[in-house]
C-alpha cells in the first residue's frame, strides 16, 4: 500500500493509514528520499497516528527515513504516536533517538517551524 506524501510549501508530509509490511516501508523510505530532491523540501512530517502498533523493524526504518531526509537536506519529525504504541515502544527498548516527535499535525509543523526560526 503505498504511503501518500503531500506537499505544503517546503514540507512534505506522509501520513501512514494502515499498518505497512516491511517490503512497503522500504518503498516508502525510497519515495520519500526521492521526492525529498525533487521538490527540494526543508521539512518531512510523519503521521502515524492510524497505527496501534509500531515494532521493531517498523521503529528502526522510521528511524532510518528520518536520518536519510536529513542527509538529503529536510528535518523530520514523526507525529501522532499513540499511547499503548508508546509503552510498547518503551518496553521493548525501542527507540527513536535524535528523531523530534510531537502530539499531532499541528505541533509537528510548528516544531518545524521554530527549529527553522534558530537556524
Amino acid at each position: 500500500m503505498p504511503v501518500p506524501i503531500l506537499k505544503q510549501g517546503d514540507t512534505l508530509i506522509a501520513s501512514i493509514v494502515a499498518a505497512l509490511s516491511d517490503d512497503d516501508l522500504l518503498t516508502f523510505r525510497d519515495d520519500l528520499a526521492q521526492k525529498i530532491g525533487s521538490v527540494r523540501a526543508r521539512g518531512v512530517v510523519i503521521d502515524v497516528t492510524a497505527l496501534d502498533v509500531l515494532d521493531s523493524f517498523a521503529t528502526r526504518t522510521l528511524r532510518g527515513i528520518a536520518y536519510t531526509a536529513k542527509l538529503r537536506g529536510a528535518e523530520t519529525v514523526i507525529v501522532g504516536i499513540q499511547p499503548e504504541v508508546a509503552y510498547t515502544l518503551v518496553q521493548l527498548g525501542l527507540t527513536l533517538d535524535g528523531v523530534p516527535t510531537a502530539l499531532d499535525l499541528e505541533e509537528g509543523l510548528a516544531l518545524l517551524a521554530k527549529r527553522r526560526a534558530a537556524r
